[in-house]
C-alpha cells in the first residue's frame, strides 16, 4: 500500500522483484543503481551469503517525477530466491504496490521459474490479495545465454492468466530490458494507485 505524507507532499510506492535464485533480481537493481544520478537514488542495502545470493532484500529508494503536486518515490526490493527463506519473501511482500517477476530463461531453470511463480501466488494469498489485484510485469532474463527457451514457451508457462502481463526480454547484467521493465511497472503502479490516493489528499 502506498505511503502518503501530506505534510511533505510525497507518496511512496513499493516494488518487489520476485523470482528464483540467481535469476537476475539483484542484477536489475544494481544496474538501476549504477545508472541513476545521485540525486535520484538512495543508499542500496544488500545483504548476502557467502555465495553472493541475497538473503533479505535490496532496498533502493528511487525518486521519480512530481505528479499532481506529489513527489513520487519508489522503493525497490528483491526477495531471496532460496526456498528456505520463504518467510523473508513473505515479509518483503507486505504492502507491495507492484511486482516484477524475473524468470531465468535457461531450459534447466524453467521448473524453478514455475515453482517460484506459484510461491509468489501463495504468499500473496497470505495477504488476501493476488495477481489480479497487484500490478505486475514479467522479465525473461539471461537472453544472452545459449540454452534458452523461446519467449513463446516462457509466455505459455508464466503468462497465461486472463489478464496477461507485459513481458520483456532482458540481459540484466548488461542493462538490456532493465529500464523497460522498471518504467512499465512504475507507470502501471501510478495509473492504478496514484490517482485515487491523490484525490484523497
Amino acid at each position: 500500500m502506498a505511503i502518503i505524507n501530506h505534510a511533505e507532499r510525497t507518496i511512496c510506492f513499493k516494488i518487489v522483484y520476485y523470482g528464483p535464485g540467481v535469476a537476475g533480481k539483484t542484477a536489475n537493481l544494481q544496474y538501476v543503481y549504477r545508472c541513476l544520478p545521485h540525486a535520484h537514488r538512495g543508499t542500496m542495502i544488500s545483504l548476502a551469503t557467502g555465495d553472493d545470493r541475497t538473503i533479505f532484500f535490496d532496498f533502493l529508494p528511487v525518486t521519480a517525477l512530481t505528479v499532481r503536486g506529489f513527489q513520487t518515490r519508489f522503493q525497490l526490493y528483491t526477495v531471496p530466491g532460496q526456498v528456505h527463506y520463504n518467510m523473508t519473501r513473505r515479509l518483503v511482500l507486505r504492502g507491495v504496490d507492484g511486482l516484477v517477476f524475473v524468470a531465468d530463461s535457461q531450459w534447466e531453470r524453467l521448473r524453478d521459474d514455475v515453482e517460484s511463480f506459484r510461491n509468489l501466488e501463495e504468499n500473496l494469498r497470505e495477504y488476501r490479495t493476488g495477481l489480479d489485484e497487484v500490478p505486475y510485469v514479467l522479465q525473461y532474463n539471461k537472453r544472452d545465454l545459449p540454452n534458452i527457451a523461446p519467449v513463446e514457451y516462457l509466455e505459455y508457462l508464466l503468462n497465461r492468466r486472463a489478464r496477461r502481463a507485459p513481458s520483456f526480454e532482458a540481459v540484466a547484467t548488461e542493462g538490456k530490458g532493465v529500464f523497460d521493465t522498471l518504467n512499465t511497472i512504475a507507470r502501471m503502479v501510478l495509473a492504478g494507485e496514484f490517482g485515487s490516493a491523490a484525490k484523497g489528499a
